[in-house]
């Protein structure tokens, strides 16, 4: 099934299971141990019903926001997941170049199949931030860093939730092994890419704390978004070291099971940062009315990265702008329903238990 043929979420979830083989198909659709924390990040969303308001409306939707001063189109980023050739050749480059044309943001990884430089190229316009694990020897993470600021790259975005892989019981069934489509940002630097690598099989060195995560970004001016946070606590530590955002996220339940969901965990974070810094979330997003949940439970950004990943799967850039062409169209049209005509009328009163 190509990407013209995908004409609703059920569509585009066939295309994607059709294009991947069994063991890709478990790498992207699985989680960490026994999987309850990706069903838990699903069902927290049917926790919540709209309360519609009708005759309310005072012109078409606009889903035209700012992200920490960046226009976009849409309030989406696509998530920074890596071994992205794994779903299509193209990899983050047709993730980064659908988010463009459609006028989301695309956070650019560290693990991905191509380097950094190649995929700001290709979409200079959405892919602003670049993603880094706060793991291992500080030159080699100061390094990419300079290689980010170099590329013209605007922000950077630290996954904190990630010293060690997760215990994946499906990559584990099916011996899948894929680290080497996720060395495109180490070509040549086989010295930098297995200290690296090394330190997420072996977990050999000390874990990095707030302060040196402070000190290792000590040299950059660059805004700063903390990925992985799960509890006020953290996001208000997260915006004591200087962070200009956080992204309340259990990496889509691939790290430690058993975890709450994210959209349960938003609003304690919102709460804690009292509007200092922004706050994103990720973690069972599907459509788009889980973009506009996320968004009136406090959420200035929302990221996806299955969604993504299964467009990517499904047709490569194509795919991925259909993904968010039909999130885009399922927000605009939920807004006219719920008589809403901007972001900024999206709030809490939207939403009630179900």
């Amino acid at each position: 099934m190509s990407s013209t043929h995908i004409k609703n979420f059920g569509d585009l979830k066939a295309a994607a299971r059709s294009g991947a083989r069994q063991a890709v198909w478990d790498f992207l659709e699985g989680g960490a141990g026994a999987e309850r924390s990706v069903a838990a990040n699903l069902d927290e969303f049917d926790r919540w019903t709209f309360r519609p308001r009708i005759l309310t409306g005072s012109k078409p939707p606009s889903l035209e926001t700012t992200y920490l001063g960046w226009p976009l189109r849409m309030p989406v980023a696509t998530a920074p997941f890596g071994a992205d050739g794994l779903f299509h050749p193209d990899g983050q480059l047709a993730v980064a170049g659908a988010a463009q044309d459609v006028g989301a943001l695309a956070l650019a990884p560290h693990v991905s199949t191509h380097p950094l430089e190649r995929i700001r190229e290709v979409a200079p316009e959405s892919a602003l931030m670049f993603q880094l694990h706060p793991v291992g020897n500080l030159a080699n993470f100061r390094r990419l860093v300079r290689r980010a600021e170099s590329a013209g790259y605007r922000g950077l975005v630290i996954t904190a939730d990630c010293p060690t892989a997760g215990y994946r019981d499906r990559n584990l069934a099916n011996q899948f092994v894929y680290e080497d489509v996720m060395r495109g940002n180490y070509r040549g630097e086989t010295d930098h890419a297995e200290e690296m690598f090394g330190e997420f099989r072996a977990m050999s060195q000390p874990v990095w704390t707030f302060d040196y995560l402070a000190e290792a970004l000590g040299e950059t001016s660059l805004p700063v978004v903390i990925k992985g946070v799960m509890t006020g606590e953290d996001a208000v530590l997260s915006a004591d070291i200087g962070a200009a955002g956080v992204i309340v996220s259990n990496h889509g339940g691939r790290q430690l099971d058993c975890t709450p969901a994210t959209l349960r965990q938003l609003p304690e974070v919102v709460e804690a940062v009292g509007g200092r810094i922004s706050v994103a979330v990720d973690g069972g997003i599907r459509r788009g009315t889980d973009v506009l949940k996320a968004l009136a439970l406090g959420a200035d950004l929302v990221v996806v990265g299955r969604l993504a990943a299964m467009g990517l799967c499904a047709g490569g850039r194509d795919g991925v702008r259909r993904a968010l062409e039909m999130v885009a169209a399922e927000m605009v049209k939920s807004l006219a329903l719920l008589g809403r005509s901007s972001l900024a009328e999206v709030d809490r009163s939207m939403l009630q238990p179900a």
